[in-house]
């Protein structure tokens, strides 16, 4: 799995690349709390590379979003595969989630 951030204006954004399970997970959570210590973060997650996510991936994604919620920041994921997406639907995180198509609409509606 390979990991990068960058900013756009405003908006922190990570990518991750690879697989997204129990393995990989402690490093992206240390990613996101970094991320999403300030309070009013904006942080957009790009999963347009992930190959695979498992339970304790959406975990990790699930508690990025509380925090950042808690702070009064925004978060957001974009790029999900079909098959990743399908797993967001089924477990109904599609309703908790901003989902963007691609990192352009996102940050469009992120950096408004």
């Amino acid at each position: 799995m390979d990991i990068k951030l960058r900013h756009v204006g405003t908006v922190a954004i990570i990518t991750i690349a690879g697989r997204f399970d129990a393995y990989t997970a402690p490093s992206v959570q240390q990613w996101l709390e970094q991320a999403t210590a300030a309070p009013g973060a904006r942080v957009l997650v790009d999963l347009t590379d992930t190959t695979f996510v498992d339970s304790t991936g959406l975990a990790t994604l699930v508690a990025a979003l509380k925090r950042c919620q808690q702070g009064q920041g925004e978060f957001a994921l974009c790029g999900l595969r079909r098959p990743i997406m399908m797993i967001f639907e089924l477990t109904r995180l599609d309703k908790a989630f901003n989902i963007f198509v691609d990192t352009d609409h996102a940050l469009a509606v992120l950096n408004a």
